[in-house]
């Protein structure tokens, strides 16, 4: 993310400001601003007197302001880092008065995830004057598997679209717990070796053939033998396999083939434009257009919303998920 390497290269520079309001729904870049001044902005021997990790469950704005107008000890900065404040969402605003007028020896970070500032509001203003605001936006989840080729880019790895696709269909779009994977991953391999499915299986447990990619492809495919294969295997490890997880991408992907079906452009590229995926993925629907016609796509869908209220218990009492998964496929096998 560019304003990420902007407010990174601005502290190196010296360019530090006296605020960094950090929000968002999505807290892996949060953390890392926050992480790259708590490591670099003091050295070793300052961080001890003048640093300050604080919490917002356990602590007041008044706290935090008194702790922000103390003077650093033999250093010229001190670093004051706020964790989990969106637990002072009621009481944030009487930051205000503060940050109209901050103390310039120090540097305050609020780490505010989950929630965001209102724009109406002083303090929102106030910061946008005087410091840094920087909200970090969640990533759609078309958007995940080029966010996990760039992140491997920059550290000289790479990594095959089936392998990126399959880490974002088993971890979804929490980019702090892909990231930890994926650090995991670079212990055990080094970067001479692309990353493909076999060494996601060998390393971080994910199937390279029984998951949900999978089984849609295979279904795309109208494979049924194949999709029955994948569905048996997700009855014998339902924990790793959520049959919600299950029927919510099936009715994503027979949703996009019906948007599909209305193109009058079939291009890949304008194909990934108007169904949001990925170009990788763009085969599929051209294979699966062929197998279901836009009539038989419209009635899979209707079954995937029967099939998930029965998964809720509405009009089915005791049918395991295996065994409604195993209806779905024979409801698409008929013509």
């Amino acid at each position: 993310m560019d304003e990420v390497k902007q407010i990174v290269t601005d502290i190196k520079n010296g360019n530090i400001k006296p605020i960094y309001f950090l929000m968002g729904e999505e807290a892996y870049y949060i953390d890392k601003i926050a992480g790259y001044i708590e490591k670099s902005v003091l050295t070793e021997e300052e961080r001890g007197f003048n640093q300050m990790i604080l919490y917002g469950k356990d602590v007041s704005v008044d706290d935090i302001v008194g702790t922000a107008k103390r003077f650093p000890m033999m250093s010229e900065k001190q670093v004051v880092i706020v964790k989990e404040a969106q637990h002072l969402s009621r009481s944030i605003e009487k930051l205000t008065s503060y940050v109209e007028q901050p103390q310039l020896s120090t540097i305050l970070v609020i780490c505010y995830k989950y929630g965001k500032l209102d724009k109406r509001k002083k303090l929102y203003k106030s910061i946008k004057s005087n410091g840094v605001l920087f909200e970090s936006k969640k990533l759609y989840e078309n958007q995940v598997a080029d966010w996990i080729r760039r992140i491997l880019q920059g550290k000289k790895y790479r990594i095959t679209p089936k392998a990126a696709i399959l880490l974002v269909e088993f971890l979804g779009t929490d980019l702090s717990r892909i990231n930890n994977e994926l650090e995991k991953l670079q212990l055990v391999i080094s970067n001479t070796e692309e990353i493909t499915p076999e060494l996601i299986e060998k390393h971080i447990g994910i199937s390279k053939d029984y998951n949900n990619f999978e089984l849609k492809k295979a279904i795309g495919e109208r494979n049924i033998m194949k999709a029955a294969r994948i569905t048996n295997y997700f009855a014998q490890n339902p924990k790793d396999n959520p049959f919600v997880v299950t029927i919510t991408l099936l009715n994503t992907f027979f949703s996009q083939l019906l948007k599909y079906h209305g193109l009058n452009d079939h291009s890949s590229k304008s194909v990934a434009s108007a169904l949001g995926v990925n170009p990788y993925f763009v085969s599929e629907f051209q294979t699966a257009a062929r197998n279901y016609p836009m009539k038989k796509v419209s009635q899979i869908i209707s079954n995937l919303r029967e099939l998930d209220l029965k998964g809720k218990g509405v009009g089915a009492v005791n049918i395991s998920h295996a065994d409604l998964l195993k209806e779905l496929l024979v409801k698409i096998a008929h013509k």
